[in-house]
């Protein structure tokens, strides 16, 4: 049984790696077949390609501003149409027992023209293999805040601690994932007493194993963030291991959903969490089963369904429109869990820059979604999420 876990395991990296590696190929030989650019139209050498390749599928009515264009060649990936404040900066978190320290690098990006009191956050967690800066630029997440005027921090995965920078989500222990989690905590409780971002509008988000270190935050300290968004990620409870994880992600979850919730939480004393998920029918790195078991678990989380995942409140509300299923879960007139399944999405963010790798053009704007979204959600002092008032949940329940 363990032979045979093992080569899952295997089999699933060398998949995760080979889509990565044809990316890559297909990206470089669309470079090379494009046409010439004029001579004044040449770029600095110091300006990465993958910039160009964003800007030639920007809005013709765009412009780069000076300012970003100049920091471009200092941060060109994360600074890419975003004309606010980058910086990369490692946080000393609390260490892990046994270990003198544990520096945690990220990149935070501010909007200006803003005020810094009372602005939101969103924690963006990266998959295996990504780095921040690719992160943000394939997700364009800084462009929505430079409109919508919130902060968006990266925590970034050393590859000390894993080679793939893969986050430990299945394993919450305090020399792996639970550390980790802690450490992203720390970051954000640092970040909200330095700048005066709203403690009561902290949201995370992430992608594949970053959406699963999201769900091990929103189950271990759900007093820090009011919503959570979790894009082509593993449902939570069962892994406890690497190999364990593997046959997650390919299978799903073996066992009920809705009772490894309650085996990792005290559901009846649990503050909810509301949560967006968010998952491609192509994917074959994890397995799109996992989206509707991970909605099941969130909605456990909100007591909406029952120990054996039967619903018993709420109401259920489907919309199928141009490829995309999108199914909320209701209760008294406001949304609490949105499942979006995207036909035809692979292992990517939906809607977002194809010339980056696990990014896709294919499918609606996530970072567009995931914004909605968190935009009506608020934890308050008491640990509970604030209801919305009856427009702004009358307007995100359609």
């Amino acid at each position: 049984m363990a032979k045979s876990l093992s080569k899952i395991w295997l089999r699933g990296l060398k998949r995760l790696l080979a889509i990565q590696t044809e990316h890559a190929r297909k990206t470089t030989k669309r470079t090379a077949t494009r046409p010439a650019r004029p001579a004044t139209n040449k770029p600095s050498a110091k300006v990465r390609p993958l910039n160009l390749e964003a800007a030639a599928r920007a809005p013709a009515k765009r412009e780069v501003p000076r300012a970003a264009a100049r920091e471009s060649r200092v941060r060109p990936r994360a600074s890419a149409w975003a004309s606010g404040s980058w910086t990369r900066s490692f946080h000393s978190a609390p260490a892990a027992p046994g270990r003198l320290v544990n520096h945690l690098q990220y990149g935070l990006y501010v909007p200006t023209g803003h005020a810094l009191e009372a602005m939101p956050l969103v924690v963006m967690l990266h998959g295996c293999t990504q780095s921040i800066d690719e992160f943000a630029e394939g997700t364009r997440m800084n462009v929505l805040a430079d409109r919508f005027g919130f902060a968006v921090v990266y925590p970034e995965q050393s590859k000390h601690v894993h080679s793939h920078r893969c986050w430990h989500w299945y394993d919450a222990g305090d020399h792996a994932g639970g550390a980790e989690a802690r450490a992203v905590v720390s970051l954000v409780d640092a970040l909200v007493a330095q700048h005066g971002f709203d403690s009561e509008r902290v949201y995370v988000a992430g992608i594949s194993a970053g959406a699963g270190l999201t769900a091990l935050l929103a189950v271990n300290y759900p007093e820090h963030f009011a919503a959570v968004a979790l894009h082509s990620g593993p449902a939570f409870g069962e892994a406890r291991s690497g190999v364990a994880a593997m046959d997650v992600m390919r299978r799903g979850a073996r066992r009920e959903p809705a009772e490894l919730v309650d085996e990792n939480a005290d559901v009846a004393r649990y503050p909810g969490m509301p949560a967006i998920i968010i998952h491609g029918d192509a994917d074959h790195v994890v397995s799109p089963i996992n989206a509707d078991q991970l909605a099941v678990q969130f909605l456990r989380l909100n007591r909406i369904v029952d120990q054996n995942g039967a619903r018993k409140s709420g109401e259920v509300r489907e919309d199928r429109k141009g490829g995309v299923v999108m199914r909320d879960y209701l209760r008294g007139g406001r949304r609490v869990v949105r499942l979006c399944r995207v036909q035809g999405l692979a292992h990517a963010w939906s809607g977002g820059d194809d010339a980056v790798p696990f990014h896709s053009a294919k499918g609606p704007d996530a970072s567009a979604m995931v914004w909605e979204f968190f935009k009506h959600q608020r934890r308050t002092d008491t640990g509970r999420i604030a209801e919305a008032d009856a427009a702004a949940a009358s307007a995100g329940a359609r």
